[in-house]
């Protein structure tokens, strides 16, 4: 059995224009051409809803990250790109710090 659903949808008739060109310039059929497309906006809706999470601090770089099904780089590229500042304070800085040199003291 395969795990896909069928969804149907009514669309605005310049819209399954739109999706005319584009079968025919990819030369795919209309579920190819959805299935890909709406594969595309759901990543870009998970990059920016996500990206704005970590905005108001509410995840971490890599959670969001996660959340979005990106790689951390992934998701740091698209941050930069937006211009999200960084959620990273000099209290962060002190904790890593302390946290690094905990791990470089010998042990007893």
């Amino acid at each position: 059995m395969r795990n896909e659903q069928m969804v149907g949808a009514r669309l605005p008739s310049a819209l399954v224009r739109d999706l005319e060109k584009i079968e025919g310039a990819e030369q795919t059929d209309r579920s190819t051409t959805v299935r890909k497309l709406l594969a595309c906006a759901v990543r870009e809706w998970k990059l920016e809803h996500f990206a704005q999470a970590y905005r108001r601090g509410q995840f971490t770089l890599a959670r969001a990250a996660a959340e979005a099904g990106v790689t951390l780089w992934e998701m740091t590229a698209y941050v930069h790109a937006n211009k999200i500042p960084a959620q990273y304070d000099t209290g962060d800085l002190r904790e890593d710090l302390a946290s690094i040199a905990a791990r470089r003291r010998p042990k007893k």
